[in-house]
């Protein structure tokens, strides 16, 4: 295993970096394309979140690998080699199989324990696989990460170490007060469709807000999940309702709006400060010409406003528009942090309040299994290293008892059909009773670490053709390839 992994995340880089080297589908796609054209390179896979980019990849040389991946990342995020390198890290071989699933138990994920960096790395996997990036390696590397991660969550309590990085937002900018009654009856804006705003979407209105308004760049996609979260059965509150709306009305909606949630893949400021400005003020009007009754039009409907009772302590604390950005780049200017009135919650604040989170007693217990589990795959990938040069050996003697019969067949031409059977079979078994112990006993070798040389051992003692072993491990990995990637995950 030859398995070399090279990024950079909210552990080792500031927000401000993370925020410049992030990636789009498009420029993920080119990444791989290019890495693989790469000479140490045969396989690669990108993992792209919010608060990581990772380049995996089946490296010939870790230096040279190193190298290039390096450079690589820092020509397609656009941020300088010098200023990139001080923040990457790297890790191989077994060490980089170690991180990748302790990233997927959310063990160094932002809020440790949180469950949706799986669905980032099933996409990764989904990338590599749909543009032939990922082969045997990456594919039962990062399959085997969707495992592990899920049996983290089932066998352990590391749900209760953290929770989703939009619960941990909205509940930052609750800022100590019950999610449900800070929520309950506030008109909320969600800006985006993709998973993330699904998701932030759908517990605002199981914590009771009155009312969502989902803004997307392709209208189709918003009206389906504002549909989606009023479906009969759902888990919103009574009387909650939602609504698509074109990014053209964002600055509408903003004017009404108590809580925004923003998670897009543009690559600029989405809402600026003085979008948030202009709402603030409008909002400010509006309550002033409502006051006397409390109440405010919000878009047609009678909505109890943050100035009645249910949002008296915020517009006490003088918070009259709390907003949640978890894209990266960010979406909202960070230029709202100093707005009187606005109360910001982004990816930089996040990253500082969970340092300060408290780890749960499961973390250990996630942890032996992710030891254990990096044993396991290192000790399947080296026996599987083992197994082209067996089968190679085993196809080298059954063409020798081949050979040997039809050698036979030519001195005895006398022998009947049962005659000829028998000897054949016996051959065989002989032969394969002097492998069978041999290759048993290479395999089990070949699974301890630094048991790759057992394989060179018994291509040199057999004298076996290189191209033979060549040829079956091609072989090997284009069916493992085409079998995993139809593999549901």
């Amino acid at each position: 295993m030859s398995l070399l992994v090279v990024g950079l995340s909210h552990r080792s880089a500031p927000v401000s970096v993370l925020e410049r080297a992030a990636l789009a589908r498009e420029a993920q796609a080119k990444l791989l394309q290019d890495t693989l054209a790469a000479e140490p390179a045969t396989e690669a896979a990108v993992l792209a979140t919010c608060n990581r980019i990772e380049l995996y990849a089946d490296v010939d040389k870790f230096h040279a690998g190193v190298a290039e991946l390096s450079t690589l990342l820092a020509q397609h995020t656009g941020v300088g080699l010098d200023e990139l390198t001080p923040y990457l890290y790297v890790h191989y071989e077994d060490r980089a199989v170690h991180h990748l699933f302790s990233v997927a138990c959310g063990l160094d994920s932002m809020v440790v324990g949180e469950g949706q960096i799986l669905g980032q790395i099933k996409d990764a996997l989904a990338l590599g696989q749909e543009l032939h990036t990922a082969g045997r390696l990456l594919n039962d590397l990062f399959q085997q990460a969707l495992r592990v991660g899920k049996r983290a969550h089932s066998e352990t309590g590391i749900d209760r170490a953290g929770q989703s990085l939009v619960t941990f937002g909205l509940e930052r900018l609750a800022d100590g007060a019950p999610l449900g009654d800070w929520a309950g009856g506030k008109r909320a804006l969600v800006i985006g469709a993709g998973s993330m705003s699904s998701l932030a979407a759908a517990t605002l209105a199981r914590a009771g807000v009155a009312h969502v308004a989902v803004a997307n760049r392709t209208l189709a996609r918003a009206e389906r999940l504002a549909e989606i979260l009023q479906e009969p059965g759902g888990r919103s509150a009574a009387g909650f309702t939602a609504s698509a709306v074109e990014m053209a009305a964002v600055p509408q909606e903003l004017a009404l709006a108590d809580v925004v949630v923003s998670c897009t893949g543009a690559m600029g400021v989405v809402l600026t400060a003085e979008a948030i400005r202009a709402a603030l003020a409008s909002r400010t009007d509006a309550a002033g010409a409502s006051g006397a009754a409390g109440r405010t039009d919000h878009g047609g409907t009678d909505h109890v406003c943050a100035l009645d009772a249910t949002c008296a302590a915020g517009a006490r604390a003088g918070v009259r528009l709390a907003l949640l950005d978890l894209a990266m780049p960010r979406d909202i200017d960070a230029a709202v942090h100093r707005l009187d009135g606005a109360r910001l919650v982004d990816i930089e604040s996040l990253a500082e309040a969970s340092a300060d989170a408290p780890m749960a007693a499961d973390v250990d217990q996630v942890r032996t299994i992710v030891s254990d589990e990096v044993a396991a795959f290192g000790a399947a990938q080296r026996a599987a290293h083992i197994t082209p040069t067996v089968v190679a050996l085993r196809t080298m003697a059954a063409d020798v008892v081949a050979s040997e019969i039809a050698r036979l067949d030519g001195r005895l031409p006398d022998l009947d059909d049962k005659q000829r059977a028998e000897i054949t079979q016996t051959v065989r078994r002989v032969v394969d009773k002097l492998l069978h112990a041999p290759t048993v006993r290479v395999k089990e070798l070949a699974s301890t670490p630094g048991g790759a040389g057992y394989a060179d051992a018994l291509r040199e003692l057999f004298d076996l053709d290189p191209q033979a072993v060549a040829a079956v491990s091609r072989a090997d990995s284009q069916a493992g390839t085409h079998n995993t990637a139809r593999e549901p995950a």
